[in-house]
């Protein structure tokens, strides 16, 4: 079953829920959940608005351009003056974030720092979390989970990589990223996943959003922050 976020109803299947907002809640849509029913009428052949299609061309230009900046520069890792300081596009490139999954809310309670909750998913998407946040940055251990999972509730992403895979140009790149995203409401976290066996090289999530990276690719990080950065379901500020 899927859960409304809007409303208190639920849905057997994610057509009929993505149907269920395009008809009852067309006005108070974020930007992701418009996206998605966006993509949910294009499939459909009915037709997608020119508005999303004319981002979507501006964004995949935009990015190329970027990419090839990168390519073309010679250098050895990927420089924080490049893509890592991109501005965001309005949303992410869709080739380049089909691997995304969508998971449950497990709610948002507050719980006291300490308590231990067992997590859906590891690394946790959502669910019971303590008081306090991770500020943004490169960290080479992990926070507390609760911690990780306000973060994520605040709009966070939080990219987890696997010590014993990732790279210096890697790293150099993801702590750009973390240089760059530093608000309250839209930063950056990268640390060490905290599975013992790692299901892929890096993660990046977002509230109730997973996916999965074997070998870097800062033009994926960067898509994926353009679509979540910035959106989470207590303050979204894009």
């Amino acid at each position: 079953m899927v859960d409304c976020d809007y409303c208190d109803e639920s849905f057997d299947g994610e057509d009929a829920y993505l149907d269920h907002l395009a008809a009852a809640h067309g006005g108070e849509l974020g930007a992701i959940d418009q996206r998605r029913v966006d993509q949910r009428t294009s499939d459909d052949g009915e037709g997608l608005p020119l508005g999303p299609i004319v981002l979507g061309v501006v964004a995949v230009l935009a990015i190329g351009a970027v990419a090839f900046t990168m390519l073309g520069g010679g250098g050895g890792g990927p420089p924080v003056d490049g893509i890592e300081a991109a501005p965001l596009n309005e949303s992410g490139d869709a080739s380049l974030l089909n691997g995304v999954e969508r998971f449950p809310n497990q709610g948002n309670e507050h719980v006291a720092s300490g308590t231990d909750v067992d997590y859906a998913q590891m690394p946790p998407l959502s669910g019971p979390h303590y008081t306090g946040t991770v500020e943004a940055g490169f960290y080479e251990e992990t926070p507390a989970l609760g911690d990780l999972v306000h973060t994520l509730e605040h709009g966070a992403v939080i990219v987890y990589y696997d010590p014993a895979t990732t790279t210096d140009a890697a790293n150099e790149s993801l702590e750009g990223f973390a240089t760059v995203h530093t608000g309250t409401w839209q930063s950056v976290v990268v640390a060490p996943n905290p599975n013992p066996n790692p299901e892929a090289d890096y993660v990046l999530t977002a509230w109730r959003h997973r996916m999965y990276m074997d070998g870097y690719d800062a033009r994926t990080v960067h898509a994926f922050l353009s679509e979540f950065l910035g959106r989470g379901p207590e303050n979204p500020v894009r």
